[in-house]
């Protein structure tokens, strides 16, 4: 059994669609994350980084105590090695699977991050920030275009956690001004990913609960209060 720390963003949704397509038992751990329970000594625990998503494996594959993980790439590798799946065993295979899954967490993520945060959060638009920001965010949906072109199937050739770790992301594109018609391969490949049943099912794990999304939230969220918060717990 695993336990899912999880709030329903596309961090989150990396994890949950993993599990689901590993088809192994969990529970959801609900983190909210508008509250500032990431904060929470319990949670700090198992993610000292006090981000979204976290696991723990309470039967690792080595039948010691349970073991925790955070950080969505090292999650997606570590449930890969224990079922022994979307992840190639091939030297050549395993290491552009990986390239692709650090791609994503060093680049795809945070810039398009940081391009939802200054263009559709921040109480201050300022024009410089959301336009270095979607001006990064659309030279990486050409990066992956252009793989996409490369393999004709999926991120890494076969489908892989760098789907798994990519997909999640690009959920945000029409939030974000985005048009998949910019980019051909990505939407094919768009289309094919948000098709799996697996994929669906993940995506169906947990909801905001429908509250105001208020200024003492937007703190929270945002790193204005985390210093105060942690110094609360």
């Amino acid at each position: 059994m695993i336990d899912l720390y999880y709030a329903p963003t596309p961090n989150g949704w990396k994890i949950s669609i993993m599990l689901e397509e590993l088809g192994l038992p969990y529970r959801v751990k609900p983190v909210n994350i508008r509250a500032g329970e990431q904060f929470n000594p319990e949670f700090l625990a198992i993610s000292p980084n006090n981000r979204i998503p976290a696991i723990v494996d309470h039967e690792p594959a080595d039948g010691g105590a349970p073991f925790s993980a955070f950080e969505t790439g090292a999650i997606l590798i570590y449930l890969a090695e224990k079922t022994g799946r979307f992840l190639s065993g091939d030297l050549r295979g395993r290491s552009t699977t990986i390239q692709w899954v650090m791609w994503q967490m060093a680049g795809l993520g945070p810039m398009l991050g940081q391009h939802g945060h200054f263009a559709l959060y921040a109480a201050e638009k300022i024009p410089y920030a959301i336009e270095r920001y979607r001006d990064e965010a659309a030279r990486l949906y050409g990066v992956l275009d252009r793989q996409l072109a490369r393999t004709g199937a999926y991120v890494a050739g076969d489908y892989s956690i760098a789907d798994i770790a990519c997909f999640p992301w690009t959920m945000t594109h029409k939030a974000q001004g985005f048009t998949l018609e910019d980019y051909p391969n990505v939407k094919r490949w768009y289309a094919e990913v948000r098709a799996r049943p697996q994929v669906q099912a993940g995506l169906a794990i947990g909801k905001f609960v429908k509250e105001p999304f208020d200024e003492e939230s937007r703190k929270i969220m945002f790193g204005q209060r985390a210093k105060e918060v942690l110094g609360k717990k």
